[in-house]
């Protein structure tokens, strides 16, 4: 018999144990109806099995399993024999969702054991969830069709760049909210994680950094178009899902951009090569209701090694987003430089990049600020944003909104009261004094001369 022949054969054993209860009267049952004879060593063999794996039944594979078988004297001795065990039949494992890990253990996961479940769970039919977790249904060379998930906006960055924006359209995006609500939102975050998450905000990720001696500030290289569908498969499995229902939840989570759309001339001369080949693979759309929950969950390693290398040098680390922030004594301001360096390793070695020309070593006696507030003393907003807000609010009641509007946008209002809200966020005195100029404009429509 050929080693192929004994692999099929312990892998046959080990599926009919698995197929079951741990019971090892259960198991010897079940391998005599795979093997379609009884045998002494069967009896040793389950009750080795039991007592090694019945813990963490739910969890063991077949091929952990099948070692044990290969490695029993009895069945040695049965496969060495002129009459070898010979499978007749094969009993395989009903699908099943393993536990979480321990520290969700207080998580109550969607239990989705099959393709069926997630499809009833996603209150769509079978066929329709195939449509959308299709990975390879759309050309490579062209977005517009049908067939695709998406649609695609450019914009520009500060450097005359481009980040490009994915929309998932309706359908997919109601999918997307259905597992963000109900599965993805209620795995907490790494603790240093300020974005994205419930009751966290810009001041709270910029507040642990008020009043130190230096302040750094790295920025991550495309976060989201870095987290590939590998990692997030792997994410989606690691939670307890089956192989096929975490490949579905990955495809319904990921996209890739085909090579027409980073081929059009608003986009082919403001990307580089390496930011194309992240989008011609799978990986979490920027746009995605999904996208930032997914990316702190597949960046907690990241997030907890840098905690640890901060505790290491007796630093405070937090992030939001992209944006990695780190604060200390006179000490941390020493050794900046190999700190750099230790972050943009560690980085590199999770998965993601950090732009070093975006790195700031801020100290006090310098304006410091993280995501647009100022932290040497206090949590603020820097002066110049003040007073350009604060100027425009003023134009618009002395001249009228439409005025200030330079942009056109489309609820200018909307947007002042955005901004308004974001200052009160972070210095609610600065804010009630704009709240109080916003409050004088005049926002009717204005009336037709003839009228």
């Amino acid at each position: 018999m050929s080693l192929s022949s004994l692999q099929h054969v312990t892998y046959a054993i080990a599926d009919a144990m698995l197929a079951g209860s741990p019971e090892p009267g259960g198991m010897v049952e079940r391998m005599t109806l795979v093997l379609e004879e009884s045998a002494r060593w069967m009896d040793g063999l389950a009750r080795h099995v039991a007592k090694r794996f019945a813990a963490r039944w739910d969890s063991v594979g077949r091929k952990e399993v099948s070692t044990v078988v290969a490695g029993m004297p009895g069945f040695v001795s049965a496969w060495r024999s002129e009459q070898p065990p010979r499978v007749v039949r094969v009993l395989t494992r009903p699908p099943f969702q393993r536990p979480p890990p321990p520290w969700l253990h207080d998580v109550a996961l969607p239990q989705l054991p099959t393709l069926g479940d997630l499809a009833a769970w996603l209150d769509i039919e079978p066929g329709d969830l195939g449509w959308f977790a299709d990975r390879w249904r759309v050309p490579t060379r062209g977005a517009a069709t049908p067939l695709h998930h998406y649609a695609y906006k450019a914009i520009e960055k500060r450097d005359g760049r481009c980040r490009i924006i994915e929309i998932p359209k309706p359908r997919l995006r109601a999918l997307q909210r259905k597992v963000l609500s109900g599965l993805l939102d209620r795995i907490p975050a790494h603790e240093s994680v300020h974005g994205f998450r419930h009751g966290r905000n810009i001041v709270t990720f910029a507040a642990p950094h008020v009043g130190k001696a230096v302040v750094m500030r790295f920025d991550l290289t495309d976060f989201f178009a870095s987290v590939h569908a590998g990692r997030v498969y792997s994410a989606f499995y690691a939670l307890g899902y089956p192989q096929a229902v975490a490949r579905a939840l990955t495809a319904l989570c990921t996209n890739r951009i085909p090579s027409g759309r980073l081929l059009a001339p608003d986009v082919r001369e403001r990307i580089d090569w390496r930011e194309r080949q992240r989008y011609r693979n799978r990986h979490l759309p920027q746009g995605a209701p999904t996208s930032p929950a997914l990316a702190n969950l597949c960046a907690f390693r990241l997030d907890l090694r840098l905690a640890g290398l901060a505790r290491s040098v007796g630093a405070t680390y937090t992030r939001y987003a992209d944006d990695l922030a780190f604060s200390g004594d006179e000490e941390l301001a020493r050794m900046a430089d190999r700190l750099c360096i230790r972050v943009a390793a560690i980085a590199l070695e999770e998965g993601f990049g950090v732009n070093l020309r975006k790195t700031r070593v801020m100290r006090r006696s310098a304006r410091q600020h993280l995501a647009g507030v100022v932290v040497n003393s206090h949590a603020n907003v820097a002066r110049p944003e003040f007073d350009a807000l604060k100027a425009v609010l003023t134009n618009c009641v002395r001249h009228g909104w439409r005025s200030q509007n330079r942009d056109d946008l489309a609820d200018f209002r909307a947007h002042l009261a955005g901004r308004v809200a974001h200052v009160a966020m972070v210095n609610a005195v600065r804010g009630a004094r704009l709240r109080a100029v916003f409050e004088r404009i005049e926002w009717e429509e204005e009336k037709p001369l003839d009228a």
